[in-house]
């Protein structure tokens, strides 16, 4: 080969490498830009996406979608339905096991609405949560925060109740759907009528008790407290979960809470007990025990006295 020819060939190798370094510095600016991106932008992007996939459900016997299954929320609504930095918790001895994990939040277009007087109630509520907090001392959960505090749930189906079983303190509710009665007394699940909207299950929840909160944050509702659900399916083990919370007392106006929901596909999955009511048994009630003195509690754990026999175990047997 000519010095002619071995020069083309160079220059053509170099161009080609040239043309790829730019290609990859192109790339990597365009990359740069998405990963600069605010955080609350892609969260909201990533949502509009899964929202905008269509999927048909499997269906039951009557035609509608089959909601049944083992279900569970992957966030930090628990903590807080809004968005948070990560904190030591409240109790100092717990170190990092007890420190409260950052969240982006799940409640939609910005801060809880709240009227001035009750959002200094809920400062009130996060600055004195151990004590004041209703889960803590093993009440129901209420409703929306039985679906995202952690623990799975299932559901079972039927062409005229859905059946939701809570694993934390055996909770529970039916869903009736077409159901048009009203609440005949408030409680701490509430009162859910159903119907569906195309593949969405949508859920009215009334009648509902004061005393739930939200999240351990301290975020909470009067009693009238008006929840709107959606449960749509988004893929073979994801749905979609909607809530629309209305409480004219406490709220300026109506917000909204989204987070996807996923099927427990665990071998053997089912669930398990919580029954939290032993372990908050000393919490609750340690400060009515009779305090006694060195002499009663020697008095109470003396051998019994039996002079005559009567309770030995010849006597016992005969």
């Amino acid at each position: 080969m000519g010095a002619y020819s071995k020069n083309v060939a160079v220059s053509a190798v170099l161009m080609v490498m040239g043309l790829g370094f730019c290609a990859s510095l192109s790339f990597a600016q365009t990359a740069a830009k998405a990963v600069a991106q605010p955080a609350t932008k892609a969260a909201t992007d990533t949502t509009k996406a899964a929202t905008a996939i269509t999927y048909r459900a499997l269906r039951t016997a009557d035609g509608k979608p089959d909601l049944s299954g083992i279900w569970q929320a992957m966030n930090t609504a628990e903590w807080d339905i809004q968005a948070h930095d990560a904190k030591p918790g409240p109790l100092v001895v717990m170190g990092a096991e007890g420190g409260i994990p950052a969240g982006l939040g799940v409640v939609e277009d910005g801060p809880l609405p709240y009227r001035p007087e009750a959002l200094a109630k809920k400062k009130e509520n996060e600055a004195n949560w151990l004590a004041l907090d209703p889960v803590v001392k093993c009440f129901l959960p209420g409703l929306p925060r039985a679906t995202y505090m952690g623990f799975p749930f299932e559901i079972v189906q039927s062409a005229q109740f859905l059946a939701f079983a809570y694993e934390f303190d055996f909770a529970s509710r039916v869903v009736n759907i077409g159901m048009k009665s009203k609440a005949p007394v408030d409680s701490w699940m509430g009162w859910s009528s159903g119907s569906w909207d195309g593949d969405t299950l949508v859920v009215d929840v009334s009648g509902m008790v004061e005393d739930t909160w939200f999240d351990r944050a301290g975020d909470y509702h009067s009693d009238e407290l008006h929840l709107t659900e959606r449960y749509t399916p988004t893929g073979p083990n994801s749905l979609l979960y909607e809530v629309t919370v209305d409480d004219p007392k406490i709220y300026t106006r109506p917000w909204k809470m989204r987070m996807p929901l996923y099927r427990r596909l665990d071998k053997n999955i089912q669930l398990l007990e919580y029954n939290c009511v032993p372990f908050v048994e000393e919490l609750m009630y340690g400060h009515l025990r009779k305090v006694q003195t060195p002499e009663e509690l020697e008095k109470d754990n003396a051998p019994i006295e039996d002079p005559g026999g009567k309770y030995s175990p010849r006597n016992t047997l005969e």
